[in-house]
């Protein structure tokens, strides 16, 4: 097996486990549990558990420079924090492929940021990748239907939110790995996190929940297999496959959430969503080859952190 194929097998296996914690996180939610509860261990855990690992294998990765953690404190604390409970908030009020979709319009709200604010060249490929992910979310969202589209309203909100904060998370992101390894930046961004969620919510009332060890085992799965692993693969992905071909292959994601979400919680799509999932998963494969073809492009948008 060349190089190329185990990028792409490490990114695609990161992209389905993703999409398994967002229907996991749905059925916590259908059981009870709350956006914010989940939230508060998920960042919570992850960086415990990739504190341990820096611990027992490679501690450089906590090293940064004491002028940085200010910065540090507002990719987390800000940033990955509020990334996190839009993604969750949104997948507990719509479907979890719909949720998946509005967040993955961070690639388009960067490039246009870009267009705007960096003077990159609005060229016909990134205009039509925006107009086709723009009439994408309005299908998937039941823009067609203003009786679903009602019904979502609060879910539409949240998965904007998600896209805007992922957006500028993966801005500031961008410029920390810049000076520190892709690890360190995560680490510290579900840090401090985890550090915003246990101040803004009660901390530790999850021990003393009366959660079920069918719960549980679904919170340490999303803990583990959403985040820890699928973190770990993309990297490794990444490192044999460019960035950008490694986010093109992402978009499995909300492919794979939907069809799991229809086997394990019976959730299903209406033809015109299905065919807007498709516009913006082809807006976004249009957008991410024009600039790895591109070498005016920002970096940034060639080379975004994984939002999950």
């Amino acid at each position: 097996m060349n190089g190329s194929t185990k990028g792409y097998l490490c990114v695609a296996a990161a992209a389905l486990m993703w999409a398994s914690s967002g229907t996991a996180g749905r059925a916590l939610f259908e059981a009870g549990m709350t956006p914010q509860d989940l939230v508060q261990m998920r960042v919570t855990f992850a960086s415990l558990i990739l504190a341990a690992a820096f611990v027992m294998s490679a501690r450089r990765m906590f090293r940064v420079a004491p002028k940085d953690l200010g910065y540090f404190v507002l990719l987390g604390g800000v940033g990955m924090a509020s990334v996190q409970i839009a993604y969750f908030y949104t997948i507990s009020k719509i479907q979890v492929m719909a949720a998946i979709l509005l967040q993955y319009l961070s690639p388009i709200l960067v490039a246009v940021y870009a267009v705007l604010f960096w003077g990159e060249r609005p060229t016909a490929a990134k205009m039509i990748a925006l107009v086709m992910a723009l009439c994408g979310c309005y299908l998937v969202v039941g823009g067609y239907n203003l009786e679903l589209l009602r019904m979502n309203r609060l879910g539409i909100l949240g998965g904007l939110a998600g896209a805007i904060t992922f957006s500028v998370y993966a801005l500031l992101g961008e410029r920390a790995m810049q000076r520190y390894p892709p690890w360190t930046v995560v680490f510290y961004a579900m840090l401090f996190a985890g550090v915003t969620w246990n101040v803004i919510h009660p901390p530790f009332q999850y021990l003393s929940a009366s959660y079920t060890a069918h719960q549980w085992m679904w919170i340490l799965y999303i803990v583990v297999v959403g985040t820890v692993l699928p973190f770990s693969l993309f990297f490794v992905g990444v490192n044999y496959v460019r960035s950008t071909r490694a986010t093109i292959t992402a978009t499995l994601e909300p492919i794979s959430a939907g069809f799991m979400a229809w086997l394990a919680l019976g959730e299903t799509l209406e033809l015109p969503q299905v065919l807007g999932a498709a516009l913006v998963i082809t807006a976004i494969v249009l957008l991410q080859l024009q600039h790895e073809h591109d070498p005016l492009a920002p970096e940034v948008v060639r080379s975004q952190q994984p939002s999950q």
